[in-house]
């Protein structure tokens, strides 16, 4: 068999060149090569080599140390490969493909993640979640159980000399390897090697700590790891010239087309057309298998809209991570542009950011974003103001954002997910060796899998899930007044409440199911009245507005229950054939007491009094009440539903977008007593216009659909997410 030849290479690598140095991409398929036919001075001259392929040969492994910085695909499809730790040194391996090579475990998948730092593709599926999970969350338990091993059995030798620590490591990692278990039996080769590694750098660490090499490789792990925090954005004029930009606002919109639908469960039939990255038509990909699609603006809505399901389950691997994000096709716009206007509060377009594109594509414009919410503060004390970040999802994203720099700090990914909800709550975590718990913010976060996601974003940890649901989540709701108690909403018309309870240092929580509450139609929103979280739930669903009692105590133990009453509203009597306004789609509280919420197809948002409301005797038969209305407030004339309003009631503010991408503010300081009954609806404070970016190369982003909006207790920044990919941050001009 002939060798690897400079002659070889070039001629299957570059013939028109002489320099290997310039090589890119190599074909050595089908020559029936082995391991000593890979001579490792000759390939290391492949400085610029990106692809490589090596199929089809008889290789049991690669030669080691073999470093090829420039090398991003690798295919030893078909060979005889055994030992995959000899690619440990092609560290900048993105994509790799191993089939048919029949000596290859599961365990060696895993070796493989955790020593490719970089690898996302693996015999063609996104391994990113999986790897990431390896490289982070199962290390550090390892590595946790291994100090325990430490602590009770082992100490330094004293004086330490080289053959007392050569037998100490001896016999503490063969320790370590059999005492240490964790995950399945079908991956113990992997655990076994990776607790060999660990126990080998944690004895290293405690002899050596002025290096801390365990410190340093945490930090480089976490680049791609389950949860990591981005190196500071610098604010150079490529962020403000970036793909696009924000103009003064004009009039005119008609430089794209209509607003991209990826078929979303909530408006699979807003627009008729999808924009995808090809510009190409497409209508709603989304499976009947999931709850059916609401009717076509050209169809006569003869039943309450229907979310229509997102996107087929896959059986994708069920990890989870959050990366660094640094890259200006995030930012969108970041500028300034002054208002003349005089109200109680001043907002101004700040950033403009494109954050949940898939595969990070800037010329994402389908994927639809559906809920963003303010971090609470940290404790009850009230001290530090409000926070200024917040937390978006849409697509298969999650994203952590600071308002203030338009800087995504984490980023959390589940391939194949698609997330409707989040919730930001405030639980304990006992630190041990008897120091007091310490409260630290959570995000909890659901979509189309049913599955919720718990993070604790500051410490970096994405640390657990659990299955709220056979079908997709539609909204997630924490109890503001006890923060381990938390609602989810589904699509197979229930709301459940769970204790997810605190998390101890090692990221250990038990979750148990308290509560069903059977609703008739799929849950929109969930409120809990502010004065009585724990004992009543209102939920705004696609046939109208239903109360709960969800009080737990002696005196009502059943884990399944009905609703107590439903509330009703004045819109209701013009229904037509053409015209059902049951489904609230917007719902929130402004006070203790007053209540926002928003009819579909109706133009108007209701004021109405929740003491008042629920002081009526509701018929013992139907359990209807209705609201006791106390404004109208004017709103948008648009038959697109589910585009959700918000209140801040720090600063009795209401806001609610539009299908313009318009926001509408309602500044409620007073209410009249028979403001309803003039008949007048209440003029909005003041409309903010769509900012209008501009994608170079393509003119004005037209004004999207406003799917919902969130605002931080002090309304220092306003939150509006589009149904075009786009987070827009408007933050509050501070009065002269």
């Amino acid at each position: 068999m002939e060798k690897i030849t400079e002659k070889l290479l070039l001629e299957k690598g570059a013939p028109k060149t002489n320099k290997l140095e310039q090589i890119k991409t190599l074909n050595l398929s089908q020559l029936a090569l082995k391991p000593q036919d890979l001579p490792v001075r000759l390939l290391s001259r492949l400085q610029s080599l990106e692809r490589w392929d090596l199929s089809g040969n008889r290789l049991q492994e690669l030669p080691t140390n073999l470093e090829l910085p420039a090398l991003r695909y690798l295919d030893l499809t078909d060979n005889q490969m055994e030992d995959v730790t000899t690619l440990e040194s092609l560290s900048g391996l993105e994509e790799l493909k191993m089939e048919d090579n029949l000596y290859i475990t599961v365990s060696d998948n895993y070796k493989l993640m955790v020593l490719l730092p970089k690898l996302r593709i693996y015999n063609g599926k996104d391994v990113s979640t999986t790897a990431n999970h390896l490289r982070f969350v199962y290390s550090e338990n390892l590595r946790t159980r291994i100090a325990a091993v430490w602590e009770k059995s082992f100490s330094l030798p004293d004086p330490i000399t080289a053959q007392k620590m050569s037998d100490l490591e001896k016999n503490f990692v063969n320790t370590a390897r059999q005492q240490v278990k964790y995950g399945p039996s079908s991956v113990s080769d992997f655990t076994k090697w990776k607790v060999e590694i660990i126990a080998k750098e944690y004895l290293s660490s405690l002899t050596e700590p002025k290096e801390e090499p365990e410190r340093k490789e945490s930090t480089d792990t976490k680049e791609n790891s389950d949860v990591s925090t981005p190196t500071k954005r610098k604010q150079t004029a490529s962020v403000v010239d970036s793909s696009i930009s924000l103009t003064p606002r004009k009039k005119s919109r008609t430089d794209l087309p209509a607003s991209p639908v990826e078929a979303s469960p909530r408006k699979s039939s807003r627009k008729l057309q999808t924009l995808t990255q090809t510009s190409t038509v497409r209508m709603s990909p989304r499976k009947t298998n999931q709850p059916p699609s609401t009717p076509t603006r050209g169809q006569t809505r003869a039943e309450t809209p229907k979310r229509a399901s997102k996107v087929r389950q896959t059986k994708e691997d069920d990890g989870a991570h959050i990366k660094q994000k640094n890259r200006t096709e995030d930012v969108l716009s970041t500028i300034k542009i002054c208002s003349n206007t005089k109200h109680p509060v001043s907002l101004k377009p700040l950033h403009v950011l494109q954050c949940h594109s898939k595969q990070d594509s800037s010329e994402d414009f389908s994927t639809q974003l559906w809920a963003c919410a303010f971090q609470p503060l940290p404790d009850s004390t009230g001290a530090g103001g409000g926070s200024r970040l917040v937390a978006t999802c849409g697509g298969d994203s999650l994203c952590v954002i600071d308002c203030e720099t338009g800087m995504v700090m984490k980023k959390y990914k589940v391939s194949g997910e698609e997330f409707f909800s989040l919730a930001w709550s405030t639980v304990l975590m006992s630190r041990g060796g008897g120091a007091s718990a310490q409260h630290c913010s959570i995000l909890a976060a659901g979509g189309k899998r049913g599955l919720v996601k718990l993070i604790h974003p500051r410490n970096n940890v994405a640390y657990g899930e659990f299955r709220a649901s056979r079908k997709a989540l539609s909204v997630l709701r924490f109890n503001h007044h006890q923060g381990n108690f938390l609602f989810t909403g589904s699509y197979d018309n229930k709301i459940v409440m769970w204790d997810i309870g605190g998390v101890d240092s090692q990221y250990n929580y038990k979750v148990i199911q308290l509560l069903v509450l059977e609703v008739s139609a799929t849950p929109l929103h969930i409120c809990l009245p502010p004065t009585s979280p724990s004992s009543h739930l209102l939920t705004a669903c696609e046939d109208g507005l239903h109360c709960y009692n969800t009080q737990l105590g002696t005196n009502n133990t059943t884990k399944s229950r009905s609703e107590e009453m439903e509330i009703t509203f004045p819109i209701y009597k013009k229904e037509d054939k053409d015209h059902d306004y049951h489904t609230i789609d917007g719902l929130s509280f402004l006070t203790d007491d007053i209540v926002a919420s928003k009819n579909y197809m109706h133009g108007s948002i209701y004021l109405w009094s929740w003491s008042r409301t629920k002081a009526q005797r509701p018929d013992k038969k139907d359990r209807t009440v209705s609201a006791v209305v106390l404004a109208e407030l004017q709103w948008a004339h648009t038959e697109i539903p589910y585009l959700a309003l918000n209140t801040c009631p720090g600063k009795a503010y209401i806001v609610c977008g539009d299908d313009k991408g318009r926001l509408w503010t309602y500044h409620i300081t007073n209410l009249q007593k028979n403001c309803f009954q003039t008949g007048k609806p209440i003029l909005p404070t003041e409309v903010l216009e769509w900012p209008t970016p501009v994608r170079k190369g393509l003119g004005q982003v037209e004004g999207p659909s406003i799917n919902s909006v969130a605002m931080d207790p002090e309304l220092r920044f306003l939150v509006a997410l589009s149904d075009k990919n786009m987070v827009i941050v408007w933050k509050r001009e501070e009065s002269s």
